[in-house]
């Protein structure tokens, strides 16, 4: 432009007008040459980094939040929630996202996110005994429907005086390993869940043995309500470091042996039963099917559900006073359990998404502790989650303690509600005070 307008004053000599459109031709050279160099940098550094994705030198790396995508050409939601784990950084190129930036969202949370574990099996099992809310009506002054509109109970499971909780327990882990195609002898690793076992020193050895278990290391776990989650992100930490290739997770609980019957605030809610998963090792991040999680204690508010111990004194010959062993029936605050859940729950379940790198639109159902029908509405409104995607049973169970999320879960998969590859935000909260949140991909995806 300049060169055009040099060459039309009338006081530029020819030499200069020749001078200047041979620099500006010159320039126009340079520029062209130097961005076709630029591109062609590009496209080896994009050619460069997919090699070595499908050679596998790329360090595996689950996808940030998907604002690093949105917006982006040929970015699906769908692509931009669920990319796979390799060859992310060409991807991030390719929409024009600053490299420095993408790499740093794509690292997980150490210690928080893929567990390369899979759940592959469940199972469950429950009393036969079943006490319905006009059985409680003879019982307290209560109702049907006063009961079932503040919780969603209808019925509850219980133990007769000579069945067993381990007995329970080792049904549910037996239907698990059948549903899973594994052999008891191919467990490593047992974890019982409960915190009413048959034996105060733990149930888990005897689970272990009934179906089989020989070759496994068993223990107990005590969280409560959250148990069974707790137990799960265990079991996944033992399978990711490879110490075990086979779990197999129970979570089982028979708190109607501690309820006050006379206590119209807490009989209601409580029930038996127990549930089971068969979790694998895998040898591949992609595969991971512990995608993140979150897990959290409150003991400053331990009294506001409690099962406390209440001993006898007892006098020896020697004139020593040691206690004689006993707990007092379960306590509990409603209201301040109840505004716990509402406000924690929905908040560990995004922070067990970030940490898995995911949002709530990601996840396919809701699976929460069986506690109270009206917090998983709450929860499921404050997700942006519809009452469609929550996993329930409540009315049927009521409050089974660590053995409510699998006896759930076992319900959904055996129906064909859950399915290979379906991802479920498991929240587990009860006492402790205790709660977390896991992001599962269920089975082989």
């Amino acid at each position: 432009w300049i060169s055009a307008m040099i060459r039309r004053s009338p006081t530029s000599s020819s030499a200069m007008r020749s001078s200047l459109s041979i620099g500006a031709a010159c320039m126009l050279s340079v520029l062209v040459f130097s961005m076709i160099i630029l591109q062609s940098s590009n496209l080896l550094s994009m050619s460069l980094s997919r090699g070595s994705a499908a050679k596998g030198r790329v360090s595996p790396k689950y996808i940030a939040p998907s604002k690093f995508f949105v917006g982006g050409q040929g970015a699906s939601s769908s692509f931009t929630k669920r990319v796979g784990y390799e060859g992310s950084s060409a991807r991030c190129q390719s929409v024009g996202v600053d490299t420095v930036e993408a790499e740093k969202a794509l690292e997980k949370v150490a210690g928080k996110s893929l567990l390369k574990c899979q759940p592959i099996g469940s199972g469950s099992a429950a009393p036969i005994d079943r006490i319905t809310n006009m059985d409680l009506e003879k019982q307290v002054n209560t109702s049907d429907e006063w009961i079932a509109q503040r919780t969603g109970i209808s019925s509850r499971h219980v133990l007769t005086g000579t069945e067993r909780l381990s007995t329970l327990g080792a049904q549910a882990a037996e239907n698990a390993l059948q549903n899973a195609g594994v052999s008891g002898e191919d467990i490593d690793l047992v974890i019982v869940a409960t915190s009413s076992p048959d034996d105060l020193f733990g149930d888990a050895t005897s689970v272990a043995h009934q179906i089989g278990a020989k070759n496994a290391v068993a223990f107990d776990l005590t969280a409560a309500c959250s148990g069974f989650m707790f137990g799960m992100i265990t079991a996944g930490q033992y399978l990711d470091t490879g110490f075990a290739k086979n779990a197999v997770v129970v979570g089982a609980d028979a708190l109607s042996r501690w309820v006050d019957w006379n206590d119209r605030n807490s009989c209601i809610l409580f029930g038996d039963g127990a549930g089971a998963v068969v979790m694998r090792s895998v040898s591949e991040s992609s595969k991971a099917g512990m995608l993140g999680f979150a897990m959290h204690s409150d003991g400053a508010k331990q009294e506001h559900l409690a099962l406390p111990f209440d001993g006898e004194k007892q006098t020896l010959e020697s004139g020593h006073q040691p206690s004689k062993g006993g707990y007092s029936p379960i306590t509990m605050n409603g209201k301040e359990v109840y505004k716990f859940a509402t406000s924690e729950v929905p908040r560990v379940i995004n922070e067990a998404l970030a940490n898995a790198g995911m949002t709530a639109g990601d996840i396919d159902h809701l699976l929460l502790h069986q506690a109270n029908i009206r917090i998983m509405e709450v929860v499921a409104k404050k997700l942006g989650l519809s009452m469609d995607q929550v996993i329930t049973n409540i009315d049927e169970y009521g409050n089974t303690s660590a053995g409510s999320m699998p006896l759930a879960l076992d319900e959904a998969v055996r129906s064909g509600r859950v399915k290979n590859g379906d991802v479920i935000a498991f929240a587990g909260f009860g006492a402790g005070l205790s709660w977390g949140a896991s992001i599962v991909r269920w089975g082989d995806a």
